[in-house]
């Protein structure tokens, strides 16, 4: 074992533009932050927790940077797009979205899973987040 097998781990995210980002995340993700500082915001999920803080940086935007974890990825997709979140068209070799959303073959079988269907989307600063939801033999969650 080592001394972080047990840690809580949580994601950072830049932004230019911190008001920007708060916007977004209220507005599209309809999240708020649990916690303020200069420079920084922090947010808590069901499960985990991230931050965004300021920084003059540029996220690549060319990996998934964070993913949500969601029981009925159709409703979701369909609930942030009413709230004007854009999502990215895949076309690539063994990966392709249809009305937004991806079937994965083979992910996490170390939870069970088969698969997952998978969208991805971009943040006000250009961070790539997904969401994922994962697909069990027989269709249950």
């Amino acid at each position: 074992m080592t001394l972080l097998e047990n840690a809580e781990v949580s994601t950072r995210l830049p932004a230019q533009d911190l008001d920007r980002a708060r916007a977004f995340y209220r507005d599209k993700l309809g999240l708020e932050p649990v916690e303020e500082r200069p420079g920084g915001l922090r947010y808590e999920c069901a499960s985990g927790g991230f931050s965004l803080f300021a920084s003059a940086g540029k996220p690549s935007g060319e990996h998934t940077q964070m993913a949500f974890e969601v029981d009925d990825i159709d409703a979701v997709v369909e609930q942030l797009r009413s709230r004007g979140v854009v999502f990215e068209h895949v076309d690539v070799p063994g990966l392709r979205t249809t009305n937004a959303i991806a079937e994965v073959a083979g992910n996490y079988p170390s939870t069970g899973a088969i698969g997952e269907r998978a969208a991805w989307f971009r943040d006000s600063e250009g961070n790539l987040l997904g969401i994922g939801q994962p697909l069990y033999a027989g269709g249950s969650n």
